[in-house]
């Protein structure tokens, strides 16, 4: 009996994107491409944004996979896989991507003897540059003091202020389009 022959696969064509579709608000989401062309470039943007608009974007290299900060707003946003044609971005995939509203939870003790160690758990989107800070009630939310980067580690010990008096531990997203915002807050005495 005679062999048939196989049929030939056919090999894929183009590059491929592998990203998801929902995410937090400021939460950094990992994506995967294959088959991209040299100097391709990953962004965000708005749907009917054009090509050379992004609000986050990032090259590729020869990495198959690549970190994105989700902007901090909750909306209807796309991935986009951008090449370049006569040296202006071209949009060579695109994938939709929804963002949700932003949470944050904080855990520590309500108390704390001045300069003492603070245990302290903050879980929130993790972005890269979102942080875990103690500082007093009425300071702004790009407000600094002893801090540690969730995205690193959700708990860390902090050292409790010289000065007593009334604190608050705040998980401040730090995300693209809102800038610095508080999304937890947990009141802390220094005594």
């Amino acid at each position: 009996m005679a062999q048939q022959p196989r049929p030939q696969q056919r090999q894929p064509q183009g590059p491929n994107l592998s990203a998801p579709r929902t995410l937090m608000a400021g939460a950094m989401a990992t994506v995967f491409v294959s088959r991209a062309p040299a100097n391709a470039r990953l962004a965000i943007s708005r749907p009917g944004d054009p090509p050379d608009a992004a609000i986050v974007a990032s090259p590729l290299g020869q990495v198959p996979a690549l970190s994105l900060p989700a902007p901090g707003e909750v909306g209807s946003f796309e991935w986009r896989l951008l090449g370049e044609s006569d040296g202006k971005p071209v949009v060579l995939l695109r994938q939709p991507l929804v963002t949700t509203e932003p949470a944050a939870t904080l855990a520590a003790p309500a108390r704390v003897a001045r300069g003492n160690p603070l245990p302290v758990r903050g879980i929130g989107p993790n972005g890269d540059r979102d942080r875990v800070v103690l500082v007093k009630p009425d300071a702004p939310p790009e407000a600094q003091g002893p801090n540690f980067f969730p995205a690193e580690n959700v708990e860390s010990t902090l050292e409790a202020p010289a000065e007593p008096g009334a604190y608050e531990l705040r998980y401040v997203m730090d995300a693209p389009l809102t800038g610095s915002r508080v999304l937890a807050r947990r009141e802390l005495l220094v005594e």
